[in-house]
């Protein structure tokens, strides 16, 4: 089996087993196929010294620590499934360091530019003004905007959303997020409201008729694309006086959380709304707490300045 019939079977393992997502997998398939591209005589076979040299290339090509730790990650989960497989009796991987890399903090918005973008969102989705064709795409926006800051999600778990969470104006719905687990996110007033709105003007549509997804659009997928909301958002910022630059659905998705914090949640709490299968990953918002505490010492410690 050479090296490409290998990371076919690499990837099918974690489609099958570990329910890996299609973005995740078309992650995999890069980094291994590039890596082995670039070793002579593959990936499959590679000694330590072959792995070092590649990532030692990968560093020169200016790729950020974080790309180089992907990689290498990836290189060695493929060697644990060739080893734990018996298709090799050693791991090159073992003696390997990981690049060091900053934990950088997440960009996120303030509450007060994101109240503006979600006001700016709701104006133009009850102007009447607008054609039929920007009036459907102004409720649309709406709600993908009321929905995504409400509850937190991936950008990837917001678009694909079923038309039933829609249908059943619960206060809580269930969405299957990475690694094909479950959790249950809030749904607000507002973001109900706004897609009750949406759904009024989807049943519009007879192209829409019979979609099962709350979003659906005439793509392979059946449901709106990630850049073309990217895009929309990256506009209504504009439009709301707020720099494109600045804002993409993961900044949306900090901004839920570190705003989470910031009023008193607790980090586990927003572990779990985020779907973070580790409690390390959320810790990137530590810095959202540490500014609470001074601030609370600060305010009510009796010999605080």
């Amino acid at each position: 089996m050479n090296s490409a019939a290998r990371i076919e079977a690499f990837l099918e393992m974690m489609s099958a087993e570990r329910g890996a997502a299609e973005n995740t997998l078309s992650s995999y398939r890069r980094d291994l196929e590039d890596a082995s591209d670039a070793i002579d005589g593959g990936l499959a076979g590679a000694a330590a010294a072959d792995i070092r040299a590649y990532l030692d290339d990968v560093a020169a090509r200016g790729f950020a620590a974080t790309s180089q730790a992907r990689k290498l990650s990836a290189i060695r989960q493929f060697f644990k499934f060739l080893y734990t497989e018996g298709l090799r009796g050693d791991d090159p991987t073992g003696t390997l360091d990981s690049p060091k890399k900053g934990r950088p903090l997440p960009k996120t918005m303030s509450e007060a530019d994101t109240g503006r973008l979600i006001d700016r969102a709701a104006q133009e989705a009850v102007d009447t003004s607008r054609g039929d064709g920007d009036r459907l795409a102004s409720l649309r926006l709406h709600a993908l905007v009321e929905v995504l800051y409400a509850t937190g999600l991936r950008v990837s778990e917001l678009v694909g959303l079923p038309v039933t969470v829609a249908q059943r104006d619960d206060r809580f719905f269930m969405v299957r997020g990475k690694g094909d687990k479950e959790r249950m996110v809030p749904l607000s007033a507002k973001a109900r409201t706004a897609m009750k709105a949406w759904l009024a003007a989807r049943a519009r549509v007879p192209a829409f008729a019979d979609s099962p997804f709350l979003f659906p659009a005439a793509s392979d997928s059946g449901y709106l694309s990630r850049q073309v909301f990217a895009r929309d958002l990256k506009g209504l910022a504009a439009r709301a006086g707020i720099a494109s630059a600045k804002i993409s659905p993961h900044v949306l998705r900090h901004a839920f959380a570190s705003h989470l914090l910031q009023n008193g949640a607790d980090l586990r709490a927003v572990q779990q709304l985020l779907g973070h299968a580790d409690i390390s990953t959320t810790q990137i918002y530590t810095h959202v707490l540490e500014e609470r505490l001074v601030r609370l010492v600060n305010d009510h410690h009796p010999l605080a300045d």
